[in-house]
């Protein structure tokens, strides 16, 4: 409960850090942050921080209105949910999947903004929401970002700083999984996006993540899988593997528009897929042969939570392990 009015003034500041604007959109923007900041303080049940330094975050992503013309692509887009679904169940995280376009001027790459921008206003208890582009898979399950790390910025996107600004490279940046925090400094982003770069009033509170995989290439890494497996540390440490793995230029539900074949793009996102189910599985007991079959590598049926694996250890919910170990 003590972590509540402390997010509440935090978020309030945010708000005030916004930079100025007349624009009608603005000042309503302006409005509902000073109402939500209210809302938090009233409603201690409903905490912005469900443990000292772990915000909760809701994991946003979704696909198409549309069947897939691919008859494969929807049981793909099935197992990439699943996948989110399952990252999220691990670390308790809140997950929304939308199929809707919310805007009809804003379809496409663009529905993200009024997505969000409307999930930041209906859920004022959630601190950061974490985008995921549908061709994103979660590759480490373990790995949770550093939240701390983020404390004094409203956006993290992957990238460094010398690609975007000293190489100025187009491909620096990539918008297929960042983290924003629900405050009206990012509701005005979402407005004017137009407006962000380095000497823009954006540039302080934008965060440029580069120490681990927020948006892994996948030609890079799904034929490295066995061997970051083997050459994983013991006990493993967080970030060992890339976090997600972004199938950049694939189109899981067919399409003209694909820069890569869709018979090598199919092969790499179920081996990214199995590789993220492995790691769920492990916990259990199981371990995937192939797309459809896994087989038995334990029996913990005695006493699941005396396998002495670390890994497990820190996989488990952390309120059961609290209370059973």
């Amino acid at each position: 409960m003590t972590e509540q009015p402390v997010a509440a003034d935090r978020r309030a500041r945010q708000h005030r850090s916004a930079p100025p604007s007349a624009s009608a959109t603005a000042v309503a923007a302006a409005t509902v942050a000073s109402t939500t900041a209210q809302w938090l303080r009233d409603s201690p049940r409903f905490p912005a921080f469900v443990a000292p330094g772990r915000p909760r975050v809701l994991v946003v992503t979704g696909s198409s209105p549309r069947r897939c013309s691919d008859p494969d692509g929807e049981h793909l887009l099935l197992r990439a949910f699943k996948n989110k679904a399952d990252y999220c169940r691990v670390h308790g995280f809140d997950i929304f999947y939308n199929t809707a376009v919310l805007d009809t001027e804003l379809s496409g790459f663009w529905s993200k903004l009024p997505l969000l921008r409307t999930l930041m206003l209906a859920h004022p208890e959630t601190e950061l929401l974490w985008w995921v582009d549908s061709d994103v898979n979660f590759t480490d399950m373990l790995f949770e970002p550093p939240w701390d790390k983020y404390a004094g910025h409203n956006l993290v996107l992957p990238g460094s700083e010398e690609n975007v600004y000293t190489i100025k490279s187009w491909i620096g940046i990539n918008a297929g999984s960042f983290i924003i925090r629900n405050c009206h400094w990012s509701l005005d982003l979402l407005d004017a996006l137009a407006r962000m770069g380095r000497t823009a009033p954006w540039g302080d509170k934008t965060f440029l993540e580069s120490s681990y995989c927020l948006s892994g290439f996948w030609a890079y890494i799904v034929d490295r899988f066995e061997e970051m497996r083997r050459d994983s540390t013991t006990p493993p440490e967080p970030g060992r593997w890339p976090l997600t793995t972004h199938f950049m230029g694939c189109k899981p539900c067919g399409g003209d528009d694909s820069t890569y074949d869709a018979a090598w793009c199919r092969r790499s996102m179920e081996r990214a897929l199995n590789f993220g189910d492995d790691q769920i599985l492990n916990l259990y007991g199981f371990k995937t042969l192939n797309t459809t079959a896994v087989r038995c590598v334990r029996n913990d049926t005695g006493g699941p939570l005396d396998a002495g694996d670390e890994e497990l250890g820190r996989l488990l919910h952390r309120t059961f392990r609290a209370a059973n170990l």
